[in-house]
């Protein structure tokens, strides 16, 4: 959970300066629309992997789909302690 902390706060950084060099600040240069666009690329692609029963590929893509999805909630103004804390309140 740390990482993930630590991660969001690099991509706030990349949205906020937009380096020239940068995948993330590329997504967030192109908007909600692109970024959602790559959630749904990843999503279809843990499918197939957890369809393939490979862990392997699971483990990557899944990694791939919590990245694009955290960079959607940053785009969007939340944060991943706010999805925490939603699941936290569903089972109390």
């Amino acid at each position: 959970m740390d990482f993930l902390l630590q991660l969001e706060q690099i991509l706030k950084k990349r949205k906020e300066e937009l380096p020239e060099k940068s995948y993330t600040a590329d997504l967030f240069r192109g908007g909600v629309d692109r970024i959602l666009k790559k959630v749904g690329e990843e999503a279809g692609e843990v499918i197939i992997a957890a369809k393939n029963a490979d862990k392997k590929e699971l483990t990557h893509e899944s990694a791939d789909l919590l990245f694009h999805l955290q960079v959607l909630l940053v785009e969007r103004g939340l944060s991943f302690a706010d999805i925490v804390e939603e699941l936290r309140k569903r089972h109390s």
